[in-house]
């Protein structure tokens, strides 16, 4: 009887540590960020303006190169005296056209590192923010795991938070 008296003893204590352990698990979860970029609206608007100005920027260089280019034509046409006239405004325009280029992707590579930094704090906040709502202790990238269960992906609900909270946005 003593020994039965013991065995329940330790089931029950076993039970009570059970329970302890099960209330102060921890809660995981996981995103892709891969997926959030692109399901973010803010992220598509971005993207889509950037792309407007690259080809607005290529079009200016372009034309510009096509000029320099006529220019070249019209010189290996001309005769030496004219060549010679025209060698400082060829000069002139090249390094123009040089300086265009470099202050284009200068401007380019700015606003898009902006823009990257922008959209990666909205991020970063609004996981964050959840999580805390939500109880979770840690949120992972998913790129960096193995493997984990579809139950911890959240990333569908960021995206939705991000593109609520956006449209909310002035």
């Amino acid at each position: 009887m003593k020994r039965v008296a013991v065995v329940y003893g330790v089931v029950i204590f076993s039970l009570i540590i059970m329970v302890s352990v099960v209330d102060a698990a921890e809660k995981f979860a996981s995103v892709s960020m891969e997926r959030i970029a692109n399901g973010y609206l803010k992220a598509q608007e971005y993207t889509k303006n950037l792309n407007g100005k690259e080809a607005a920027y290529t079009a200016e260089i372009n034309k510009k190169r096509d000029e320099v280019k006529q220019l070249q034509d019209k010189m290996t046409l001309s005769s030496d005296k004219e060549k010679e006239a025209k060698k400082a405004e060829l000069e002139s325009k090249f390094k123009d056209l040089q300086e265009l280029v470099q202050q284009k992707q200068a401007d380019f590579r700015k606003e898009t590192f902006d823009k990257t930094m922008e959209m990666s704090k909205d991020i970063k906040n609004t996981i964050s923010d959840y999580a805390k709502k939500e109880g979770y202790t840690l949120v992972f990238d998913a790129a960096a795991l193995a493997y984990q269960l579809e139950s911890m992906d959240i990333t569908e609900k960021i995206i939705q938070v991000l593109n609520k909270n956006y449209k909310k946005s002035p």
